[in-house]
């Protein structure tokens, strides 16, 4: 069975869902705070690795494309 792929848009969606809770509560409910509190948590750290990978997966492609404008220059010397 493979393994669901990480949707940062969605997560990022739960995370305006906790805020919003807290925001939209009178009276707290510690348990069920601290049970947000948990999940926002991890939310957040799952949201930042993706977005480490993102950004790891963007540098290798503008290494790609500048490799590529290199090829292409050498190409086009005069010599």
């Amino acid at each position: 069975m493979a393994e669901k792929k990480f949707n940062l848009k969605e997560s990022l969606r739960k995370l305006n869902e906790i805020a919003d809770w807290f925001e939209n509560q009178e009276e707290i409910d510690v348990e069920i705070g601290l049970g947000k509190v948990k999940e926002g948590a991890k939310l957040v750290k799952d949201c930042k690795a993706r977005l480490s990978e993102i950004e790891n997966e963007f540098e290798k492609v503008r290494k790609e494309v500048e490799k590529d404008e290199d090829v292409t220059k050498l190409k086009d010397a005069p010599f």
